[in-house]
């Protein structure tokens, strides 16, 4: 009843009516039947719920989530866009910080919040686990302060996610078996349902019921695996407010097109129809989304799902019976790299009084990251026995392509275990070409396979260049950092040039987000401070990208005070 209480109200004000708190939450991982796309299958999911529950949150909260795993496989969860000062125990990519929760077992998670407000998520952060298992955060400002525009009338959550009719472990695990790309989704979802322009969807279709004249806060989520995706609803322009957790400058747009791993705030104001009688024509808008599919030569899902924006009647706070079908949103070609380019650049930090820019604007170290598909020579006991490239698929940073440990680097790192990892990620291509070219050698294609991580001194700025290249398949690439959120000072199409380039960066109000589109053929420039202690994953939020080795690690060293020093592990961490 208290949380009811606590959402009626943040419905109604937009701000927080509490100081910090303690809250606590039970998350129970089972298998559950979904029916979807004519076909039943069982499914993981927290609570029996698909996408699971929204935990609800004030800056500054501190959460604990008690996750039992009821499940028949390992699971861990990640808090995705939350910095966990201090505290990577909690932050949950398999066998980085931690080791999977086994099944039958339990683990506590505490999830500190500092300065992130507005909306993130979280989600499985094992295998393919996150298809099903995943859920938002909403995080509200804290007491004495509101959103930094108008109070919305109602909140929606809106979570874009992928559907196999298979099962999705089966899915990944045939994939690395035979060393060929996995199958691809078959529907996309919104809210879980994919809508009714797939066979037998059409009940279980996602609606919200509007009424004419009100603001509503759509709170927008790419929980996608392998998908960057566009987004739009008919009729109504979006107004753009937040995204990562973050404030930015408002801007309107007829569509988004959102990575996966990232969330936006989005305005939704509900001006098209006043209803006040029943004659009517039209009553019903869908809102959709379709994929932004920017590799050549890969095979994607290409479909479409839907939603249902429906207004109410003014009189009977009814929706009165339509026979029309609802019109559909203009989205860009799935091709489309100048729209989508076009909509990114848009993106500002607020950079007001209340929420100022804190951008580095000088750098201690900068370390260039190119980002490329690979291929695998097979041999006898590993045999590629379905892969058309004549070799195992795989991708790297820095051509290493990672190899997962059987212990969590954090425990490693933590207990000075030896001969789990490497410190030698480097600062830069261990070669230079031009990486954007076109037909480069095969030779290129071969990476390293090493758990190598990148050691960072605690409190020194950081900037990271992530250099695209079209090895094999060149594509936008959502890179995604644990810990820490980073200013995006830069974009571009080529090779970056770091002379030339920096002139160019913007320094002022670059977006403050924990996920960036690399552009394909392009590179992207990213800016932080390393004042948060610990172990931070960094990786492809493509599912497939990661679990092929685009990823590493980076060590932030403690500093010399206690409170520049990585907490205690608890005291029921899972074993491995």
């Amino acid at each position: 009843m208290k949380m009811l209480v606590l959402l009626f109200l943040y419905g109604l004000l937009g701000s927080s009516l509490v100081s910090a708190k303690t809250l606590h939450h039970k998350f129970v991982i089972k298998e559950t039947k979904y029916t979807r796309l004519c076909s039943t299958k069982d499914i993981l999911t927290v609570n029996g719920q698909f996408p699971g529950p929204t935990i609800y949150a004030s800056k500054g909260d501190t959460i604990f989530v008690d996750v039992y795993n009821s499940a028949g496989s390992n699971i861990t969860i990640h808090w995705h866009g939350v910095d966990q000062p201090r505290n990577p125990w909690s932050d949950g990519p398999e066998y980085i910080t931690q080791c999977p929760i086994r099944p039958g077992g339990k683990f506590t998670y505490k999830i500190i919040l500092s300065e992130e407000v507005g909306t993130l998520w979280w989600h499985a952060h094992s295998a393919w686990d996150r298809a099903t298992v995943h859920g938002a955060i909403f995080i509200y400002p804290e007491k004495g302060s509101s959103f930094p525009y108008s109070a919305p009338y109602k909140e929606i959550p809106i979570i874009l996610g992928e559907w196999w009719k298979a099962d999705v472990g089966q899915v990944i695990a045939e994939g690395l078996r035979t060393g060929a790309d996995p199958n691809i989704s078959d529907a996309y979802t919104i809210n879980g349902q994919p809508g009714d322009l797939y066979n037998c969807s059409k009940q279980g279709t996602f609606k919200v019921l509007v009424e004419h004249g009100k603001t509503y806060l759509l709170r927008l989520i790419n929980g996608a695996i392998n998908n960057e995706l566009f987004f739009g609803i008919a009729g109504h322009k979006l107004r753009v407010v937040g995204t990562d957790g973050g404030y930015i400058k408002p801007f309107d747009t007829n569509c988004v097109m959102i990575t996966p791993g990232q969330t936006m705030d989005l305005l939704l104001f509900a001006n098209q129809h006043s209803l006040n009688n029943s004659s009517a024509k039209n009553n019903r808008y869908y809102m959709a989304t379709r994929p932004y599919a920017s590799a050549d030569r890969v095979e994607y899902d290409n479909s479409s799902a839907t939603a249902i924006i429906e207004y109410k009647n003014q009189r009977s706070k009814r929706s009165p019976p339509s026979t029309s079908s609802p019109l559909f949103p203009v989205l860009p070609a799935d091709n489309d790299t100048n729209a989508a380019t076009a909509f990114i650049a848009k993106l500002r930090s607020l950079d007001s009084k209340d929420h100022p820019a804190d951008v580095p604007k000088e750098i201690d170290e900068r370390v260039i990251i190119t980002i490329a598909m690979n291929i695998l020579p097979c041999n006898n006991s590993d045999p590629c026995s379905n892969s058309p490239f004549s070799g195992r698929l795989a991708s790297s940073l820095n051509n290493i392509s990672f190899q997962s440990p059987v212990i969590d680097i954090l425990d490693a790192y933590y207990h000075q275990i030896p001969n789990v990892y490497g410190k030698k990620f480097p600062s830069e291509p261990p070669q230079y070409y031009n990486f954007t070219g076109e037909d480069l050698p095969r030779l290129l294609m071969t990476p390293k396979r090493l758990t190598e991580v990148r050691m960072v001194e605690y409190n020194k700025s950081i900037e990271v260049v992530f250099q695209g290249t079209s090895l094999l398949a060149a594509e936008n690439h959502p890179m995604h950092l644990h810990g820490f959120r980073f200013y995006v000072v830069g974009r571009g199409f080529g090779n970056f040039d770091k002379e030339k380039d920096p002139k160019g960066y913007n320094l002022v109000d670059p977006p403050l987000e924990n996920t960036v589109g690399v552009p394909k053929n392009g590179w992207a420039a990213v800016r932080f401070r390393a004042s948060n202690p610990g172990v931070w994953f960094m990786h492809c939020h493509l599912d497939r990208h990661t679990s092929w080795g685009m990823t590493t690690v980076f060590i932030v060293k403690n500093g010399k005070m206690p409170e520049a020093q990585m907490l205690p592990p608890p005291k029921d961490m899972p074993k491995c």
